[in-house]
């Protein structure tokens, strides 16, 4: 009996443990898991580069701004503004090419009514 309350004690001080959530990223099978953390990095890596471009592209319209005229100052924040926007066009091209390729040509891409999406790993049965 000495050894039940001590055993409760210790769960009363350090909690117990417990399995993780599975819903959280697939269930129990892996392969889904994987799949979802990919489309998830594809989709963070997204919004950072957007959020970097559109940084990039307001630094170029503030050295515009306060170039005080000078000729050189007003090229290079037009060079940054004008590579800003190239950015933006080539991370759009490269999600079009990829979700052409991916989901129609390919099939490896799920998309969900909610409209996640999520890839469908090759897997061995």
């Amino acid at each position: 009996m000495k050894f039940l309350s001590q055993q409760k004690d210790i769960n009363d001080i350090f909690g117990t443990i417990e399995a993780p959530d599975a819903m959280k990223f697939g269930g129990s099978d892996p392969a889904s898991g994987l799949s979802k953390l990919i489309a998830f990095g594809i989709r963070l890596f997204i919004i950072v580069s957007g959020m970097f471009l559109l940084l990039y592209m307001l630094w170029g319209a503030f050295d515009w701004i306060t170039s005080g005229g000078e000729k050189e100052k007003i090229v290079k924040a037009q060079q940054k503004i004008t590579n800003a926007l190239i950015g933006m066009i080539l991370i759009f091209a490269v999600l079009v090419v990829f979700n052409v390729f991916a989901g129609n040509m390919l099939g490896i891409i799920e998309v969900a009514p909610d409209g996640s999406w999520s890839f469908k790993l090759p897997t061995l049965r």
